[in-house]
Formats: C-alpha cells, sequence, structure tokens
C-alpha cells in the first residue's frame, strides 16, 4: 500500500511545496502555503493501470445546433450568461460577503423551478431555516424549490444521483463542501479542486446545470482562482459596495458568451431588482454646472453605458501630492496626468488628484481616457464642461487621442438620454469615411489632447491657494495636426 504524501499547497494559486515557506514561489503570496496529504501513486507510467478506449477524430466542417438555454426569468442575469443557464455547464459566482450571491441565486432558483423545471439548492454554509427566512423576504415561499443543507460530498452525490429531470443545482458554498478521502481541511486547494471536479462531472453526465458559490480573499480575488476558474465554463463577479445601493454582475469568462458583460441591479428590501436603463441611473443625480466633472460614454460588453467621471484638485499639505482613485486603473491616471503636463502645458503635479466613477461601476477600457482628462482639466482650470456633451477616446504618450471600438452604439445611447454633444477622436485619414450622423448630436472631433486643453483655457480662471495653472495650449504636435 502506497505512503501518504506530505506536500505544502498554496491556497492562492494551488502551487505545490515539498516544505513550508513564508512566500509562495509561483505567485508571490505570503502566509498562504497550507499542509496537504494524499497518497502517493505507484511506480509505473499511468498508461499502464488500465486500457483506454480508442478517440474519433472528425473534421472542423459540421453542424450542431446551438445549446438550449434555461432562461431565470431575470434579464440582467440572463444577459450576463449570454442569454441563459445552458444544460450541462458549470458557472462560478464569487463576490465579497453580503453582496447578494445568495440572494440572486435563490431568485433565479425559486423562478426557475415555478416555470415547471426541477431546481435543487444546496446550502453548506447556512441552516435550511435561515433560507426559508430569505425566502419569505423575498416572497418566494410558494416555489416548488428543493431545498437542502449539506456539506459532506458523498451525500450530495449520491442525492444528485437519486433525483431525475434536474434542470439546476446550485451549491453555495464550494469551500464549505469536502470529501472524507482528503485529510485536509474544507476549503483548502485539494478540497476545492476534488469537490467541485467531481460536482462538474457529475453535472455533465446528467445534463444539468450547476452554479458553485465561491468565496473570495480580502484581494477581491476568488479563492485558489485558477483551480476554479479554469474548470468551470463561465465565471461571474459581483462588483460594488455593500453601502451602495447597485449591484454589478460582470462575466469575466463565458464559453457560451460574450465576456466582460454587465448586469445592473438595485438592492431593495424584497431583493435584487434588475435595472433596464442603467445609463438613466448611474446620471440620476449628475448635476450639470460643476467643473470637475465629464460624462463618459462606454461600452460594456454589448450594451452602451453612460457614467460620470468626477475628479477634484486640493492643494497638497506637503510631501508627495496623493492619487485617489476609485473606479478607474491609478496607473493609468498617473499616465495622464504625465501627458497633461508634459504635452500640454498644465500644471498639475502639485496637487492632490481624487477620481471617482459615480455608480459603483468600474471602468476597464481605455476609451474612457478623453473623459478622465477631461474631468481633469475642467477642475484644474475651474471651468465646467458642457453639461450636454458626453466623451469618448483613447490617449496615447504622445497625447494624440486614437480611435474606438462601437462609436455609434456610444452616440446613440447619449442622443437617446437626451445629450446634445459628443466629443470624440479625429478619424484617421484625410478623406477617410467621418462618424455616422446621429440626429441632434453635434460631433466635434480631437486630434490632440492641446486642443481640448485650448477649450477650457480660453479665459483662464485660477483658484485661489492653488497651484494648478492651465497655461495657453501649445501648438498641436504634427501627428494631431492633420486636419479632416
Amino acid at each position: 500500500m502506497a505512503k501518504p504524501v506530505t506536500r505544502f499547497v498554496c491556497q492562492a494559486c494551488g502551487a505545490p511545496h515539498p516544505k513550508w515557506q513564508g512566500r509562495c514561489d509561483a505567485c508571490g503570496e505570503w502566509n498562504t502555503l497550507s499542509e496537504e496529504t494524499s497518497e502517493a501513486r505507484g511506480p509505473g507510467p499511468a498508461a499502464k493501470a488500465g486500457g483506454g478506449r480508442r478517440v474519433e477524430f472528425v473534421g472542423l466542417k459540421g453542424r450542431s445546433a446551438p445549446p438550449q438555454r434555461i432562461l431565470t426569468g431575470i434579464a440582467e442575469l440572463d444577459r450576463v450568461l449570454g442569454g441563459g443557464m445552458v444544460p450541462a455547464s458549470a458557472v462560478l459566482v464569487g463576490g465579497d460577503p453580503g453582496i447578494g450571491k445568495s440572494t440572486i441565486l435563490l431568485q433565479a432558483a425559486a423562478r426557475i423551478a415555478s416555470s415547471g423545471r426541477r431546481a435543487l439548492y444546496i446550502s453548506g454554509e447556512e441552516a435550511v431555516e435561515q433560507v426559508r427566512l430569505r425566502a419569505a423576504r423575498l416572497g418566494l415561499t410558494d416555489s416548488p424549490l428543493g431545498l437542502a443543507a449539506a456539506t459532506s460530498l458523498r451525500d450530495i452525490v449520491a442525492s444528485l444521483e437519486g433525483e431525475t429531470d434536474v434542470a439546476l443545482v446550485i451549491i453555495d458554498s464550494i469551500q464549505t463542501v469536502w470529501l472524507d478521502a482528503l485529510d485536509s481541511a474544507p476549503g483548502t486547494v485539494s478540497q476545492v479542486r476534488s469537490c467541485a471536479a467531481e460536482l462538474i462531472r457529475l453535472a455533465k453526465a446528467r445534463g444539468f446545470a450547476i452554479v458553485l458559490v465561491g468565496h473570495v480573499t480580502k484581494e477581491g480575488t476568488l479563492a485558489g482562482p485558477r483551480v476554479l476558474e479554469h474548470m468551470v465554463d463561465a465565471t461571474l463577479y459581483f462588483e460594488g459596495d455593500r453601502g451602495h445601493q447597485f449591484r454589478i454582475l460582470r462575466a469575466v469568462k463565458n464559453r457560451y458568451g460574450a465576456t466582460d458583460e454587465i448586469g445592473v441591479f438595485e438592492m431593495t428590501e424584497r431583493g435584487l431588482v434588475e435595472v433596464a436603463n442603467p445609463s438613466a441611473l448611474f446620471l440620476a443625480e449628475r448635476r450639470g454646472n460643476v467643473s470637475g466633472s465629464a460624462v463618459f460614454a462606454g461600452i460594456e460588453g454589448t450594451r452602451p453605458v453612460l457614467v460620470e467621471v468626477q475628479c477634484l484638485l486640493s492643494p497638497s499639505s506637503g510631501g508627495s501630492p496623493r492619487r485617489q482613485v476609485v473606479g478607474w486603473d491609478s496607473g493609468r491616471l498617473a499616465m495622464l496626468l504625465a501627458v497633461l503636463e508634459t504635452r500640454c502645458g498644465l500644471g498639475v503635479g502639485m496637487n492632490d488628484v481624487y477620481l471617482n466613477v459615480a455608480g459603483g461601476l468600474r471602468i476597464a477600457e481605455p476609451a474612457a481616457d478623453l473623459a478622465v482628462a477631461a474631468a481633469l482639466v475642467s477642475a484644474a482650470t475651474d471651468r465646467p464642461t458642457d453639461p450636454g456633451a458626453v466623451y469618448f477616446g483613447e490617449v496615447g504618450l504622445s497625447g494624440e487621442v486614437r480611435q474606438v471600438s462601437q462609436t455609434e452604439s456610444r452616440m446613440r445611447e447619449a442622443q437617446k438620454l437626451g445629450f446634445t454633444a459628443a466629443t470624440l477622436p479625429r478619424r484617421v485619414a484625410r478623406g477617410s469615411a467621418p462618424p455616422a450622423a446621429v440626429p441632434g448630436l453635434k460631433l466635434t472631433e480631437t486630434g490632440h489632447l492641446a486642443d481640448l486643453v485650448a477649450i477650457f483655457a480660453a479665459k483662464t480662471v485660477k483658484k485661489k491657494g492653488e497651484g494648478a495653472t492651465a497655461s495657453p495650449a501649445p501648438a498641436p504636435t504634427p501627428a494631431s495636426s492633420s486636419a479632416p
């Protein structure tokens, strides 16, 4: 009989180590190694352990019907999933504690069960009575949803194998499920990998969709991210603050739909309510005639979304100026400040810079550069932007404004919400086709950030006690001097 082998596995990335050490060599995290025991394999190659069957190879050309979706009844969730749940698929849902993972999944499972399909909810963190209290608060007690509380993988697998016509199974959460064949504690990489692999195998064999709820680390990433994300078909993250009314569900991986798709929800007393028009909600509390504010026309997945970018400059109290960013990349903010100061003569280096994306949305696309630059210049010159204008465009290190994709979708969303102007990148070459005209929307093409600074620097207003000045913009560089 093979002797058990003791090794130390990183709980952040799953990398094994022969002995304990303070820092993981694979991911660089500290104090993440945990001792785990497994049985050693016998000598000889694995191919001699048993015979295999011949695999049939087919060509690339062929027809296959699209997978039949299971609609959850929640339009925003179906959008993020790519049109609904796919049978025999595995979905991983992560997010901070209390952000609404269990709430949205309980609502979706109850609606699927009410539509005539068999749905099961297995809770490993809460007792049955606790889940029933949440269902009563959400008004879901009349749904024929199957509910159970279990943490043993053997019990869960035996129960699922005894069920018939199951469409959806929810495991809340995968870190609480344990297999008695492993000596490691529940939640470790070995337990999570083994339990998730067995549940996914069973789901694909029986043809039901399975949803795994995953815990997150203090950095906001899924515990054992590479272990789980590579095993599932789709990975969804809940974003937002528990103190904020908005919740954003983002798909970072989806084998059956678009990635970076988002669904917007509002937390209410009756659970999570979908928001059909998030742009209007993000801009509902916007004040027009305030400096340091600009509206960005962005694209999240396949949906155009308008959000307000806010910027505030204040005199530095001494030492290194602060750069505080919420909802955007702090590295891109540092780059924009350097470009504005070096290429456009806008001195903001001795000021504290605070940047915020209103509404709790996190922006990742480079097209937000021009909107952030407009908010920075507006705050530095104390001149508000046009309240009826939107901005989008990528900024390069030489100050040029580069083209972005889906220009027409951004402008149509702005026109639908009542905006009258759009500042966008200049078309690439002389004689190229201009952007598609949108009725009631005035277009301003910008080839260089100096053109944007010149608009605000026409009548410079210097704040009392601040060192931020906006000198007249220098002559455009040759790359931006080509007229359309």
